[in-house]
């Protein structure tokens, strides 16, 4: 089973590899990984996505829980929220074909960000499987590059994670580890 993980921890130097190198040691293969600062600056969200069940889900948590720079891990796959991947990718445009990929991109709501003489690059947010739906399209034209975010995802509404804002309110006014 796949799970979304959101971590808020401390903006710190070296939380990321202290993270990954963490899950790594213990044998959880992370499929995404994404992280950048929140509305606070003191505090960061990482965004995984692992595959397993439940007992690795649990124990990928505690784990991370044991971090000191951690300040919450949620599973929102369990909850209504909302995850976006982020691409770009460079394809072959030769003149022909530059109308068709045009509009592949108006279909998929894709913009062309750069245009060279012999190719064009394409920036494309959304679900996991309309990036992979719009790469497929883009087979046949030739891809030269391409880059991806790791996803990134928000519980819907007024949810907050498991409700819990004392700690994260503590943890964003002061960039002291806990």
């Amino acid at each position: 089973m796949r799970h979304v993980l959101s971590a808020l921890v401390q903006n710190v130097p070296g939380v990321l590899s202290h993270v990954a190198g963490m899950l790594a040691s213990r044998g959880y293969n992370i499929d995404s990984l994404a992280v950048g600062t929140t509305e606070s600056p003191y505090l960061s969200r990482m965004t995984f996505v692992v595959v397993g069940d439940d007992h690795v889900l649990e124990q990928v948590r505690k784990q991370l829980e044991k971090i000191v720079t951690v300040v919450r891990v949620d599973d929102i796959s369990a909850k209504e929220h909302v995850e976006r991947d982020l691409m770009l990718i460079k394809v072959k445009a030769a003149e022909g074909k530059r109308s068709e990929i045009r509009e592949l991109c108006d279909i998929f709501r894709a913009r062309i960000v750069d245009v060279s003489p012999n190719n064009l690059m394409i920036e494309i947010a959304g679900q996991e499987r309309k990036v992979e739906a719009f790469i497929d399209l883009m087979r046949p034209f030739g891809i030269l590059e391409l880059a991806r975010t790791g996803r990134i995802a928000m519980v819907r509404g007024l949810q907050r994670g498991n409700g819990d804002t004392g700690s994260i309110q503590r943890a964003a006014s002061a960039p002291t580890a806990k």
